[in-house]
């Protein structure tokens, strides 16, 4: 029996296992003991990875769609030579956007890199992924405030913190891995709290809860500073010697005062001045926020108004503070920095003379090569379909039929398409439904690659398991379909995944991300790396667990942090006469993940996960309506759809609010096509609704 150590590629820990194999089966899968991420714990859906291995796969082999809608089984090379001919063809006839992909946080950062050469660089067309969907507004507001999108923080910091503030975030649930260092904190009179509408999960344990009003944090973050200035609760030496735009921000939210902003969130002032107190009694405050504050209409001003709470009381970049953001995917990171969508490998201006210079230079292609402006959005892409003006579409790993907002309009979009690759591990996802070409590759347990977690740790996948005949990966999938479309020798050093983080590693030279010092060979049994990691200077990082900004140094031009703001918006979905509720949504439960199209196959995950569409209604609310527990109700959305739900009834929402899991493709049934302003998230969070019993 042989141990390989991996990484699990759910969610944004990216926990190492050891997993025992024998004659090519896994016989049991360990968390690894020691690794700074999770140390011999793993959640239950790290522990079911041994258990997919004897799940029924799609025929290794793709398969494209004939005139009378069935499919005929095809090779590798003749599928590459169609769906290559395919995308020359639509942009011959269409134009060069006529084609565009969506890749996800799933992915390896070497199967972004190559997705983003051959279809970003080499053809020109548009590619997003669905790291739009939970992580670009945290993106934005980093670069925006920090210079770069560099989360500074590291999961040790949640020990060592004596005030933890989580914001629109759900850590039992979400990442119960996270909230295991929560409970190891041994901090005296250190305190838990939470600001969210719903009294989740992470609220029952924590020692205080503000239930404000749905999409009012904003007010509540501009009352909550205006407080802290008005009081002198100030780090004033860190204000003048690392940040700018101070003065400005202290001017702005003079008009945020106590009576508004308990007026507006629904708290009462008592609360509000509590949590004042609660953060300024705090030796080491750490923020935490995930997707109730980045999935919304104005998320980047939210987010970087957390960010200016930790900027001027001075809690940024010393053990157990910052302004923290929880990543959704395994390797949202990875994808942020290294996808080729919205900036060059390894960070960078499309524009940039330098970097186009540079990054020419390592991949040995000429700069007139490389594309040359951020990648159209998601919402771009989907509307560009509908629209009639992009014809082909190739998606990686990502179930968008399920998970786009107003998904509806995935719906259609797909039936519009002349090309519509679904590149995945099952056949069975509800957007292959309509695919012209379905890809067929294997799951992790048989890939290799590199991930980056939430605090910027890179880990080995390593391969678990021994292909079959006829299995690729998503990286050999991307590779065929690039020499079949006569890429020659722009994919010369791209040959393996390994080749590839070489050629990333160099991309990444001399940006805040530099990985330069890291190895493919010392990733591997290793306890992961954070990054920045520069060459030369490997002793200076020795340290397993790495913050950024203890120097007080950002990554803007002037090296201070930036304060940023603007006047709360008025709600473009308000509630109405018609639609007097508000549609919340989240994670249902621990095992389940994002579309269920992994964990649904994991049978001791399916048994005690619920069949079918159910939400949460208030006690109050039920009784009103009369209705009961497991009773159905047909929900009507703002947006023009309805979808029907099984009734659980509980005091942990509130009287006018409906809360539902993601994990069922009615949810984002009835979400809104409403997106933020610079990030264009998708505002998931606040849907005006009503609802009828069934």
């Amino acid at each position: 029996m042989k141990k390989i150590q991996s990484t699990c590629n759910y969610c944004a820990i990216d926990c190492n296992l050891d997993f025992y194999v024998e004659n090519n089966r896994v016989v049991k899968a360990v968390p690894t003991k020691g690794y700074p991420v999770n140390d011999g714990f793993c959640c239950i859906k790290g522990l079911s990875l041994d258990k997919q291995q004897t799940t029924v796969k799609p025929n290794s082999l793709p398969k494209i769609r004939k005139e009378d809608g069935t499919f005929k089984e095809v090779s590798w090379e003749e599928g590459f030579r169609y769906v290559a001919d395919k995308l020359k063809e639509l942009q011959a006839k269409y134009g060069q956007e006529s084609v565009a992909g969506i890749s996800t946080g799933q992915l390896t950062m070497e199967e972004f890199a190559i997705f983003g050469h051959v279809m970003r660089n080499y053809l020109k067309a548009n590619v997003d992924g669905n790291t739009r969907l939970c992580m670009a507004t945290a993106v934005v507001a980093h670069k925006q405030s920090y210079g770069f999108d560099a989360p500074g923080f590291t999961l040790k910091d949640l020990e060592l913190s004596d005030r933890i503030i989580f914001i629109g975030s759900n850590p039992v649930v979400a990442h119960p891995i996270l909230w295991g260092r929560v409970r190891q904190n041994q901090v005296p009179d250190h305190k838990i709290i939470v600001i969210d509408p719903r009294k989740s999960e992470t609220a029952m344990n924590a020692d205080y809860w503000y239930g404000l009003k749905w999409r009012s944090d904003l007010l509540l973050l501009y009352t909550v500073a205006n407080l802290l200035i008005e009081k002198d609760y100030l780090d004033h030496k860190f204000i003048e010697e690392h940040t700018e735009k101070f003065e400005e921000f202290k001017e702005f939210v003079k008009s945020y005062t106590l009576k508004r902003g308990a007026e507006g969130t629904g708290l009462s002032e008592e609360q509000i001045l509590e949590l004042v107190e609660l953060i300024h009694s705090g030796k080491r405050v750490s923020f935490w926020w995930t997707m109730g504050v980045n999935q919304g209409y104005e998320a980047v001003r939210t987010a970087q108004a957390i960010i200016n709470l930790a900027l001027m009381t001075g809690n940024i970049g010393k053990p157990g503070t910052g302004a923290n953001s929880i990543t959704g995917q395994c390797n949202a990171m990875g994808s942020r920095s290294y996808s080729n969508t919205a900036v060059f490998f390894g960070g960078g201006d499309f524009t940039n003379p330098a970097r186009r210079k540079r990054i020419s230079e390592v991949l040995g292609v000429d700069e007139e090569m490389l594309a040359e402006k951020p990648t159209k959005t998601y919402n771009q892409i989907i509307e560009g379909i509908n629209a009639g003006e992009i014809k082909g579409l190739w998606i990686l790993c990502t179930n968008p039929r399920h998970s786009w907002t107003n998904n509806e309009t995935f719906a259609q979009a797909a039936k519009k398409l002349e090309l519509f690759v679904v590149q995945d591990i099952y056949d069975t996802i509800e957007s292959a439904e309509d695919c012209t070409v379905f890809f067929p590759v294997v799951p992790g347990l048989k890939k290799e690659g590199t991930y980056i977690n939430l605090e910027r740790r890179l880990s080995a996948m390593r391969p678990v398991l021994e292909r079959g005949e006829n299995e690729i990966s998503d990286y050999e999938a991307v590779l065929g379909v690039g020499k079949a479309l006569g890429m020659g020798d722009a994919l010369k050093g791209w040959e393996t995944p390994k080749d590839c983080f070489n050629l990333m590693k160099e991309c990444s030279r001399g940006m805040p991300c530099d990985i330069t010092g890291v190895t493919w060979e010392g990733l591997e049994e290793s306890h992961g790396i954070q990054w920045p990691y520069p060459e030369g200077k490997e002793e200076e990082n020795a340290e397993e667990q790495r913050r950024l900004y203890g120097d007080g140094k950002f990554f803007t031009p002037s090296k201070k942090a930036q304060f940023i703001f603007e006047e709360v918006r008025e709600n473009p979905l308000p509630v109405t006469e018609e639609f007097l509720y508000v549609l919340n949504t989240g994670r249902g439960s621990v095992g389940q993940w994002h579309t269920q199209s992994r964990t649904k196959e994991v049978r001791f995950v399916e048994d005690v996960s619920v069949k079918k569409a159910y939400l949460y209604m208030n006690t109050e609310l039920a009784k009103e309506s009369g209705i009961q527990e497991m009773d159905e109700v047909r929900v009507y959305s703002v947006n023009g759809q309805d979808a029907v739900f099984t009734v659980k009834v509980t005091e942990n929402v509130q009287h006018d609010e409906l809360y539902a899991p993601i994990h069922y493709v009615e949810c984002n049934k009835l979400t809104p096509s409403l997106y933020d302003s610079y990030s264009k998230e998708p505002s998931y969070k606040a849907t005006p609704v009503r609802f009828e019993k069934c």
